[in-house]
């Protein structure tokens, strides 16, 4: 079963085409990564399934809901973290946290926010500001903001950027365990082809708006004939052939 259905979904702004023609579906309980390089329509893409971004022409269904019509009907069962998008600065960490809870309609906001605060170590600055606090704590109490409603589709933009590699291994770690204790649906926007490696189920390559490829890791790997996703990425962006080395099409 889709947790996600886009159909011939078309985004032009002005003169600039971000999105041409795009189809895909992401199945119930599935990790997906969209990958592509700069200006390949991605975040455009996330903002569309949000709701947030209204496409020029097709459609985009989640849960079986016309988001374009009917996203507040569902709204409440997503969410989504991007470090480039923050939260409320002057607001402290646990001010943040009642805030989206009550946006959401989560019952028993305490409960809940004690939970996050011990999954995610948030006790040690939760009556911090957010704009005090560094990079790493800054993407715990975004991740802890964008699960406060335990949502069963998560749309992820980069959610690993510019953290150190510890932290960004226990990032990942999360949201692997999320996705096993609670069946969810995640949605993964990265540039980092290791973390698509190591969460991907299914990779879904853009290109100029349009995807281009679409399989699992090992079967885009193996069909360009490259032994990491890395390399892959780069044929594709650089326009290379399947299975071609660098030198031959040079």
């Amino acid at each position: 079963m889709a947790t996600i259905m886009v159909k011939d979904l078309v985004k032009h702004y002005d003169n600039v085409v971000a999105v041409n023609g795009l189809n895909f579906s992401v199945e119930s309980g599935s990790i997906t990564a969209l990958l592509g390089g700069n200006g390949a329509g991605k975040t455009t893409t996330i903002a569309m399934l949000l709701g947030l971004v209204l496409p020029t022409s097709g459609d985009v269904h989640i849960f079986g809901t016309d988001m374009i019509r009917n996203r507040y009907d569902v709204l409440h069962r997503m969410n989504f973290q991007s470090p480039y998008i923050n939260i409320p600065m002057r607001l402290t960490v646990r001010q943040n946290l009642q805030t989206f809870a009550n946006l959401y309609g989560v019952r028993d906001i305490n409960t809940r926010i004690e939970e996050l605060s011990r999954e995610f170590r948030l006790s040690e600055f939760i009556e911090r500001p957010a704009g005090q606090l560094s990079a790493g704590q800054k993407t715990r109490a975004s991740l802890a903001k964008a699960l406060i409603n335990a949502p069963e589709l998560l749309l992820l933009d980069e959610p690993t950027a510019s953290l150190d590699p510890d932290t960004a291994d226990w990032v990942r770690t999360k949201l692997e365990d999320y996705r096993r204790a609670h069946g969810a649906t995640i949605l993964l926007a990265s540039h980092n082809m290791a973390e698509v490696e190591r969460l991907a189920d299914r990779v879904l390559m853009m290109n100029r708006g349009e995807v281009v490829e679409d399989g699992t890791p090992a079967a885009l790997m193996n069909r360009y004939a490259r032994s990491n996703l890395e390399d892959v990425f780069l044929d594709i962006v650089r326009g290379r052939r399947q299975g071609a080395t660098p030198e031959a099409v040079a």
